[in-house]
């Protein structure tokens, strides 16, 4: 499962650094983005978790969209998650989140992912992106995932988070 992901990761990475030297002036473009993912609250028939309460939990999403045209694409995301509680930090959870993208007017796109985490957990995301900041080779967003996970022998659970980034 490890090499999978780390050949899923190579592959992105080669794929975009041959594309994204090339100027695109047409369709399709090749763009990526990094960014921090805060969990906020996640809820279920099981109770209710709040990121800050008990310990603190932080996503590093990285991505590749390939933009059919200006309004639709497709989206390939990683997100290791890093959960810090009392003195110790490790990695928790990798979360592969491919998806397809609908660009509306104002900088704003609706993405809808599919799910799939190493804890065992599937699902899906819907996420609300806006871009703030746009510049002539990158652009600053905010976005607000809406996580649905099923499966490993736990409850249905729905939750909210805040993400912050750059796109290239």
């Amino acid at each position: 499962m490890k090499h999978f992901f780390l050949s899923c990761i190579s592959l992105c990475l080669c794929a975009f650094c041959t594309f994204s030297s090339q100027a695109q002036e047409s369709y399709p473009k090749i763009a990526g983005y990094i960014g921090l993912l805060h969990p906020i609250v996640s809820t279920s028939a099981e109770g209710t978790n709040y990121n800050f309460s008990n310990s603190y939990v932080v996503g590093m999403p990285t991505g590749i969209n390939i933009l059919k045209s200006d309004h639709i694409g497709f989206s390939i995301e990683c997100v290791p998650f890093i959960r810090s509680e009392g003195s110790v930090a490790k990695m928790n959870n990798f979360l592969f989140h491919p998806g397809v993208m609908f660009r509306l007017k104002h900088g704003v796109t609706i993405v809808t992912r599919a799910a799939f985490e190493t804890s065992g957990r599937f699902g899906f995301t819907p996420v609300l992106n806006k871009v703030v900041k746009k510049n002539k080779t990158s652009n600053y967003f905010v976005a607000i995932p809406l996580p649905v996970r099923f499966g490993n022998d736990h409850a249905a659970s729905w939750g909210i988070g805040f993400q912050f980034g750059v796109g290239f």
